[in-house]
């Protein structure tokens, strides 16, 4: 008889435990034919770093600031690759995701408070998608808005067909997606013929990258720079690596096959996460380039929709000649339809990890995706019906404006995953010698956490203001400082609770592995690995240890 599954069960076992460890790979082949098969992993994430939430972001800041900000994408790429290298480190090395191993190092209620802030994120990156595939839908099919949102939670079923054909196929998808997306602004942006000097020009950081002045349409250098990095490293992606970095066969008792996986991780890691910088680098090129200077007085994806089929906004005659047959357009909604729908798959397979890893919580794929969706349309809903009654513009701005206001909350979580991942794989204990974060990534990854971590508080503010409106009076501006001041505070004590909780945690987990006469998580492995008759009883050795680790 088959064995009858709950809803939501209890689940501490591996990562995406039916994905985990279930891809083969060569060993002692061509390098090409070793990265074909680790490509995919770094597809999945690189989704995250182009979705809806960056559009708007990027070309509003070339339309008002032309190659100036070039830099910033370039930096905060280079940082994704830092942080996502040490994501699937993590995962491989220590057969943890970032959710596990912060819940092993950590007690039990701030496991629970550290869930809660992430599942807002993930929530807040949700709404942004929902956005997106309901403004695409109603763009190129004239399907109202209303409807049109409740048509993306629908999309749940496409997610329930995918988990029907094999992780190596989603990888497939995710990559064509990606391709689509990047064919799209390639082919505008070579017909807008930019001038490549100042794009690479714009590449070096001057003084006025994150300068407070000029303001333009609202917006200064430094607010734009905050908005383009806001969007780009976002913590959900974190979590998500390190657990899909497992989906690959590693050998645990053999250091060779540890490392092997560990640098072709990152071989597909970079090179996806370089494709990402490429289309957000051709957003900000299009804002330049595409439109004439100031051209686009709607940032939302309905203004950018419009300019797209305007002629009075393009910037040369071939571009009005292709704008005339709609061609432009449609290739921007379908583009961010394919956009929507790649972070779809990644959002769900997120929440699964951080539901598991925090809270040792398990419930289907579709299920997860339905009751995310469903909260997350709730405010795009209220927004589209307060505003139903008025002008276009109107609603199209207010949609704008929950999507912007929305990231707030990725300012909250982005140091709480950063943090653990950066002291955990700082740490022979955890790594082993061989493992653990050289001096140079040591350096440049702190360098990174503080930088982030700085300018998402530094911008909170800011974002916060911007519930209020454009037109805040001095009271508003007031109350709004009072209460981003009271959140970073939160934050930074928040902070401290994590560092103390992880530095007992290390001291403890010391004592158990000097008991075993080994120094490290990695070598504990290893030796588990090398007792255990199989892989499947290496992982229930494994989940045993970790359940017996929890406080």
């Amino acid at each position: 008889m088959a064995e009858k599954h709950k809803l939501i069960e209890y689940a501490n076992g591996p990562s995406l435990q039916e994905i985990n460890g279930t891809v083969d790979v060569p060993r002692d082949k061509g390098f090409f034919k070793t990265l074909f098969a680790y490509s995919g992993p770094g597809a999945l994430v690189a989704v995250g770093y182009m979705d809806p939430g960056n559009w708007s972001t990027s070309i509003t800041g070339g339309q008002n600031f032309q190659y100036l900000l070039m830099s910033v994408i370039l930096m905060s790429s280079l940082i994704a690759m830092l942080l996502q290298y040490m994501a699937a480190k993590l995962g491989i090395v220590s057969k943890m995701d970032l959710a596990q191993a912060i819940r092993a190092r950590t007690s039990r209620s701030l496991g629970i408070v550290l869930w809660i802030l992430t599942e807002l994120a993930i929530m807040a990156t949700d709404i942004a998608e929902v956005i997106g595939g309901a403004i695409a839908l109603y763009l190129l099919f004239n399907i109202p808005l209303v409807i049109a949102v409740f048509i993306t939670v629908g999309d749940v079923l496409v997610l329930l067909l995918l988990t029907k054909i094999g992780f190596r196929k989603i990888e497939a998808i995710v990559v064509c997606l990606i391709l689509v997306i990047l064919f799209v602004f390639v082919y505008q942006v070579a017909l807008s013929n930019p001038d490549w000097g100042g794009v690479f020009a714009g590449l070096i950081p001057t003084g006025k990258t994150f300068s407070p002045s000029p303001s333009i349409g609202g917006q200064t250098p430094l607010t734009g720079a905050l908005g383009i990095i806001g969007a780009t490293v976002m913590p959900h992606n974190l979590y998500l690596h390190s657990a899909i970095s497992q989906t690959r066969k590693v050998n645990h008792a053999d250091e060779k096959s540890v490392a092997q996986n560990v640098r072709f991780s990152a071989w597909d890691s970079n090179i996806q996460l370089t494709a990402a910088f490429f289309v957000n680098a051709l957003l900000l090129i299009m804002g330049v380039a595409v439109f004439k200077s100031g051209a686009v007085k709607d940032p939302s994806f309905f203004g950018l929709y419009q300019a797209l089929s305007d002629t009075s906004t393009l910037s040369n005659g071939v571009l009005i000649a292709v704008a005339k047959s709609g061609v432009l357009s449609t290739l921007f909604a379908v583009a961010l339809l394919a956009s929507g729908q790649n972070s779809t798959i990644t959002g769900t397979l997120t929440g699964q990890v951080i539901m598991e890893g925090f809270v040792h919580m398990r419930m289907p794929l579709w299920l997860r995706r339905l009751v995310t969706r469903l909260i997350s349309v709730i405010p795009v809903l209220i927004c589209v019906m307060l505003t139903s009654g008025k002008s276009a513009i109107d609603e199209h701005e207010a949609l704008n404006t929950l999507m912007n206001n929305s990231q707030v909350f990725l300012a909250f979580a982005l140091p709480f995953s950063m943090l653990p991942l950066l002291l955990m794989t700082d740490s022979a204990t955890e790594m082993g010698n061989k493992f653990k974060n050289s001096t140079w990534i040591k350096g440049f990854g702190w360098l990174s956490v503080i930088a982030l971590t700085f300018l998402n508080l530094y911008g909170l503010p800011g974002q916060i203001q911007a519930f209020y409106g454009d037109k805040l009076t001095g009271a508003q501006t007031m109350q709004a400082n009072i209460i981003a001041y009271v959140l970073i505070a939160a934050v930074l004590a928040l902070l401290v609770w994590t560092i103390v909780d992880m530095h007992k945690g290390n001291e403890r987990l010391k004592n158990v592995l000097a008991k075993e006469d080994v120094t490290s998580t990695y070598e504990h492995l290893a030796k588990l690995s090398a007792a255990a008759g199989s892989e499947e009883e290496f992982d229930k050795e494994a989940t045993a240890e970790r359940n017996s680790e929890q406080r």
